[in-house]
């Protein structure tokens, strides 16, 4: 035990950031996201010990203070989770929603094809469309299929 002591007073800076390095290894391991903030105030303590005091009481006060404060905050202040309300990045359909294109053939009973961004769609209308004539895409209504109006 006395080899450790002499360990942590020859060396404070170096035990605050490698215990900050384990901390920051098991939040990256596990992903909570409440590891973060104690790593980071075992780096913050790290620099405090170089210039503090008092040795290692002060030092584990400082990091328990610092680890309060700055889960607290963040948890306050920071978003905890994405709510993914917005559009999903991955679907490549609703980006396909106010491209333009052009009616492929003549659309019959609201039925036809549309050429939108590179590709024939089957699409859908309430207006009478002819081939060649601008289209606007409004919304996708399945995985083949859109719902488009006259541009």
């Amino acid at each position: 035990m006395d080899a450790l002591s002499q360990l942590y007073v020859d060396y404070p800076f170096w035990i605050w950031m490698a215990l900050g390095a384990v901390i920051l290894v098991a939040e990256l391991s596990t992903g909570s996201g409440w590891l973060l903030w104690p790593a980071a105030a075992a780096g913050v303590t790290a620099v405090l010990s170089l210039f503090l005091p008092g040795g290692g009481l002060v030092d584990l006060v400082a990091f328990a203070i610092l680890t309060i404060v700055a889960t607290v905050t963040a948890r306050r202040y920071l978003p905890s989770n994405v709510s993914g309300d917005g559009p999903d990045i991955n679907d490549t359909m609703t980006r396909l929603v106010g491209l333009r294109g052009e009616a492929a053939n003549i659309f019959a009973e609201g039925r036809g094809r549309v050429h939108v961004d590179g590709k024939e769609w089957d699409a859908l209308s309430d207006d009478a469309l002819i081939p060649g004539k601008p289209v606007e895409v409004v919304a996708v209504v399945s995985a083949a299929s859109l719902r488009v109006k006259a541009a």
